[in-house]
């Protein structure tokens, strides 16, 4: 697709774009928080303000071509960013003033209130996880920082790929560091997360062996998305995942049938949340990890270890 055409798709699927490779896009949650009807699970388990919460990504490329992902793979697995690598503090500042231009329609929502409107203008938290490989924008550590210095939560979601680039995040380590894991062994993971790079899988482990030490600095997070007939099996190799890598949360997700998957997966692959809560209990037996709490709109339970409380942040 051409340069052009990408970003009359995105404009028209609601994404802002800032600088030459950041988009920023409205999550359903931030609106439905604006709304007065309630939060995303991360409001539910972590405290997160979802009117507050800008979801974006400093790249829109990504070295996996996931089966179930909601994206258009003919722009999302383009080799690399394109126009020069645009700095930290003007991808910040872009972000803020997208997220108010697309919000700017709530204020006089008669079912906003005005005080939530005026704290969604001013954002405390940032999900770098909306499309793309973020780990494949080269100053991703100082874009954290940069965030950071605006007292911003930061949120960031990795496919863990490339773990020379997740040890880097040791310098400047995000709030919160998610790794996608969406298959229990390689063969199913060449399958479901098709990889357009070499010694994907083997890049995985390694990041996954470095969660024990990140999670020293940082929240850890492994998120695991479940799909009926493909990756609910095995339930002793997930849980060898998880310990492997000891991270402070397991997220186990349900497939959700929207965007671009839908041409090609059914919407039968889409799991039920109590067969997401059932097989997350089978590997937390695996695992000795724990079922703490559950947000069944998203179809999502989380799982945990022992207790973190003392260690887990909330958010005014």
């Amino acid at each position: 697709m051409t340069e052009a055409n990408v970003k009359l798709l995105l404009k028209n699927q609601g994404y802002e774009t800032v600088g030459n490779h950041t988009r920023v896009k409205t999550c359903h949650w931030t609106k439905s928080d604006l709304r007065g009807e309630g939060g995303c699970y991360k409001n539910k388990f972590y405290g997160i303000n979802s009117h507050q919460c800008i979801q974006m990504t400093p790249t829109f490329v990504c070295n996996n071509a996931c089966v179930f992902c909601w994206r258009d793979l003919r722009y999302h697995t383009e080799p690399a960013m394109g126009g020069g690598i645009d700095a930290p503090e003007d991808i910040v500042e872009g972000t803020i003033e997208a997220q108010r231009k697309l919000l700017s329609g709530f204020g006089g929502n008669p079912k906003t209130e005005d005080e939530k409107f005026e704290r969604a203008m001013q954002p405390q938290h940032v999900a770098i996880s909306l499309d793309g490989e973020p780990t494949l924008y080269p100053r991703l550590a100082e874009l954290i920082g940069e965030y950071k210095k605006k007292n911003f939560s930061t949120f960031v979601v990795s496919n863990g790929l490339l773990p020379e680039r997740i040890s880097k995040l040791l310098e400047e380590p995000p709030t919160q560091l998610y790794i996608s894991v969406d298959a229990p062994n390689e063969e199913l993971f060449n399958i479901i997360d098709r990889p357009i790079i070499k010694n994907a899988w083997q890049g995985l482990m390694k990041t996954l062996s470095m969660l024990p030490q990140i999670r020293e600095k940082s929240r850890t997070v492994l998120r695991f998305t479940l799909i009926r007939g493909l990756n609910m099996v095995h339930a002793e190799q997930w849980a060898e995942i998880i310990r492997l890598s000891q991270p402070m949360f397991v997220e186990v997700k349900a497939y959700m049938w929207v965007g671009m998957s839908r041409e090609r997966l059914e919407q039968a692959n889409m799991p039920l949340h109590e067969e997401v809560k059932e097989f997350a209990k089978e590997i937390a037996k695996y695992a000795d990890y724990k079922l703490i709490d559950e947000h069944e709109p998203s179809r999502v339970v989380l799982l945990m270890k022992e207790d973190f409380e003392g260690r887990v942040m909330k958010f005014e």
